[in-house]
């Protein structure tokens, strides 16, 4: 089979498309034939020796990728849940190995999901790991309740557009940060108010907040301190920010907290019933082919992708 391996840690030009054995699957596993993979930082920053880089520095070899949506060709003999010719996504294996840019990829069945019928591969591929990050860090972690006020950074992008929404559908009170270019596409996802970073600190507009989910980090994690409410959560996604934020966040009489996702099945299943019910959408900006991986990868390090971009096979 084809896949995308990565022959060193560095540049775009380390991802070259090579012919590697397919998968032999687990008694747990299903075979899966890719037919969407989505793209995230963490793909980016992993490729260029940061992230997940010092756990799969000795794999061989390297193949990126976590998210997939696909059909199964081959299932284990411990697997009861799904069948051949199911359609199913998931994100596989995070934060291990995933091997996801590939045509064929091992998956456990304990981390995917029945693709709902009424979305497409590439939009399947798409609510994985961005989806998960969002539903985890809104209904596990902030235990977020109708009517309680929300501020969502970088709410354009792939983890800000699924909280929106999904903050949305708990009831809450829902404000976005952008820029002003994706003023009108936060807004359609349903955010009650709208904050252009560039224009205005979001300190200077918003205060006595429930809860504030920050994709972005560096300084916008202690000022997100200053717009909190006592007793509410900041909650922080970037790695590389998450050093003193439990006890910087006490000290203040708010909780802060850095979480990464990891692979979730049934947390997919209650993914897959709101895009489903239409509850929850994804926003596909880009589609790449499978050739294009570097730039796909060129794309997510601007750091101004609107919504998800995805590779197709």
């Amino acid at each position: 089979m084809k896949a995308i391996v990565l022959k060193e840690f560095g540049d775009v030009e380390n991802l070259i498309v090579e012919e590697v054995p397919t998968p032999i699957i687990n008694d747990n596993e299903v075979l899966v034939q890719v037919k969407a993979i989505s793209i995230n930082p963490v793909d980016m920053k992993t490729r260029s020796g940061k992230a997940l880089a010092a756990r799969l520095k000795t794999e061989s070899p390297i193949i990126l990728g976590w998210d997939i949506s696909g059909v199964i060709t081959q299932v284990g003999s411990k697997v009861t849940d799904f069948k051949e010719g199911d359609e199913v996504f998931g994100m596989v294996n995070f934060p291990g190995h995933g091997k996801a840019y590939a045509e064929y990829v091992a998956a456990p069945a304990t981390q995917l999901a029945i693709k709902p019928q009424n979305i497409s591969h590439q939009e399947a591929a798409a609510a994985t790991l961005a989806a998960l990050t969002a539903w985890k860090a809104l209904e596990t972690h902030a235990q977020i309740q109708a009517g309680q006020r929300l501020l969502v950074h970088a709410a354009a992008g792939g983890v800000g557009h699924y909280a929106v929404q999904m903050a949305k559908h708990f009831g809450a009170y829902v404000i976005g940060t952008s820029s002003a270019a994706n003023k009108d596409f936060v807004l359609s996802l349903g955010a009650d108010e709208h904050i252009d970073y560039k224009a205005q600190p979001f300190e200077e507009v918003v205060n006595e907040l429930d809860v504030v989910l920050d994709a972005v980090g560096g300084d916008n994690i202690e000022r997100s301190f200053e717009v909190v409410k006592k007793g509410g959560i900041v909650i922080t996604l970037p790695s590389n920010t998450s050093e003193g934020i439990v006890e910087k966040a006490r000290q203040k009489g708010i909780k802060g907290m850095f979480f990464m996702v990891d692979s979730d099945g049934e947390a997919m299943r209650k993914i897959a019933s709101l895009l489903e019910q239409g509850v929850v959408k994804s926003h596909v900006s880009a589609v790449y082919s499978f050739n294009d991986i570097q730039k796909a990868h060129q794309q997510i390090a601007t750091g101004s992708t609107r919504g998800k971009i995805v590779i197709t096979l």
